[in-house]
């Protein structure tokens, strides 16, 4: 039976939402946390494994001094405080895709402690996020259930397992309760998510995709009925892996409970999970609480010794912020706020910038990104990311408007080429002989037959009324399959008017 929902707008004027985010960060490292198997995604399943990996009896794990640099990286990033020593311990479950029945994570200990993380919303408010802890961990493996819908485990008659992220670093960075968010609860979640994302790609440490489960996020809510009372019980809503999904988790859940709470029912502390196919939360398992996990120290591995020297030397490795990238980029484009704003929204400044780099402009850059691109990926509601066209593309395609050989309406045609596929743009701008027209005698024909055509156009044109022209460019266009240089058919024009 489908859950009853309060009206947003009146769930966060009867109560005071708060909210949580637990984020796992898959690290880009070569190998894995605690033993030298290679990391790639895709691989063929069960391929990249060691003893230590599948938990075999008698294997040693060996921490990964890059993952600790990473952690450490982006303990500075969130300004946290490093902890001189930090432990690793097992924390103690079963699930088919934990092949030890422990996951060797932090607990009491971790590298990274009380930091902050300050974001801009659309507005230009900025919002500091407090954040609880940063820690090192493995990843378990992956489960496929087959039979059921959509992978479920519901009706599925089988699962398969795939231990290739078993023991892939993670770092999960845990927020404190985020209080005071009101109404902006999900558009202050998808601010921090994006800023987060942004610092780990700048810090090279991981490559973010959340739709490759590089990164994702379980989704803390509770309400209660004024900032002044303690805080009611929460739901959890596990693993979910798009910024939109955490913003709508958010809202339905706030819906959810406070329907709950005005009909007297009590909230469960349990896990859920978010379904994108009804946009809606499903209940999981009761919550369980730490003391469940019987947390203890790994007795394999020694507590990790960071040292002032080893932090100043991260420090110094340290690139450049996002937010300090985008002012400066901001600057260099001459953008106004608004126009940093919409390329922010459309997760498009990697990209414009990496096509600024191949040899665009930026205003070509971001016309393109921000027009024919964008509005494909919204129609096929994908990223941007996901599309079949590169800024190396875009590029091209700028330099052959910049040289003459596309006009407007040609390139529009090469990019929709290379965006179904059809291969990079001088291989799209071959195939279909996309090239601007620059014989001007076939030009010249084409603007008599137009001028003929419409005599009533060309003695209003005599007369000095030019509101007409787009008349006789459209017939030329037409005639010479949209290959005619607007400039030079305009020229030719005139040239006959003043004749």
């Amino acid at each position: 039976m489908a859950d009853k929902l309060m009206k947003f707008s009146e769930a966060v004027k009867k109560y005071d939402p708060v909210i949580g985010l637990e984020t796992h960060v898959e690290l880009s490292t070569n190998t894995k946390l605690f033993c030298p198997a290679h990391v790639e995604f895709g691989g063929e399943p069960n391929t990249q494994l060691t003893p230590v990996s599948l938990g075999l009896p008698g294997s040693l794990p060996v921490v990964n001094k890059a993952a600790v640099d990473y952690a450490i990286k982006l303990g500075l990033a969130l300004h946290c405080e490093i902890n001189e020593w930090s432990q690793f311990a097992r924390k103690n479950y079963f699930y088919p895709d934990m092949p030890r029945d422990y996951q060797i994570s932090q607990y009491d200990k971790p590298t990274n402690g009380n930091g902050y993380l300050d974001v801009e919303l659309d507005d230009g408010t900025i919002f500091r996020v407090p954040i609880e802890r940063a820690h090192i961990e493995d990843d378990a493996g992956k489960n496929t259930h087959i039979g059921g819908a959509d992978g479920r485990i519901e009706g599925a008659d089988h699962s398969l397992v795939d231990y290739n992220r078993a023991g892939v670093p993670l770092i999960e960075i845990v927020t404190k309760p985020i209080e005071g968010v009101g109404a902006r609860a999900a558009e202050i979640a998808g601010a921090y998510m994006r800023t987060l994302r942004d610092i780990v790609r700048a810090l090279n440490i991981s490559h973010a995709r959340m739709e490759q489960g590089n990164m994702r996020a379980d989704v803390n809510v509770s309400l209660r009925p004024s900032p002044d009372d303690p805080y009611g019980t929460r739901s959890e809503t596990k693993n979910v892996n798009s910024f939109r999904g955490i913003e709508k988790t958010i809202t339905y859940e706030i819906r959810r409970q406070a329907a709950r709470l005005d009909e007297g029912k009590e909230i469960l502390q349990e896990t859920r999970h978010w379904d994108e196919s009804t946009q809606t939360t499903a209940g999981g398992r009761v919550k369980t609480d730490a003391d469940d996990y019987r947390y203890f120290p790994d007795p394999d591995l020694v507590m990790l010794h960071i040292t002032k020297e080893h932090i100043e030397e991260m420090k110094a490795q340290m690139p450049e912020m996002p937010r300090e990238r985008r002012n400066r980029l901001q600057k260099e484009w001459n953008l106004t706020d608004l126009q940093m704003r919409d390329i922010i929204n459309a997760d498009a400044l990697d990209l414009i910038e990496e096509t600024v780099k191949a040899g665009a402009k930026a205003a070509g850059a971001r016309k393109w990104w921000l027009g024919e691109i964008s509005r494909a990926a919204n129609a096929k509601e994908v990223s941007l990311e996901e599309l079949p066209i590169t800024p190396a593309d875009v590029a091209e395609v700028e330099k052959l408007i910049a040289s003459g050989k596309l006009n407007d309406k040609l390139a529009k045609q090469t990019v929709a080429g290379v965006l179904a596929g059809e291969g990079t743009p001088a291989e799209v701008v071959k195939k279909h002989g996309y090239q601007v027209v620059e014989d001007t005698g076939a030009i010249e024909k084409a603007v008599d037959d137009a001028l003929a055509a419409n005599p009533d156009v060309f003695e209003k044109l005599k007369s000095g009324n030019m509101k007409p022209m787009g008349v006789i460019i459209g017939a030329v266009m037409k005639a010479t399959r949209g290959q005619a240089d607007a400039k030079a058919v305009t020229k030719i024009v005139m040239s006959k008017v003043k004749g």
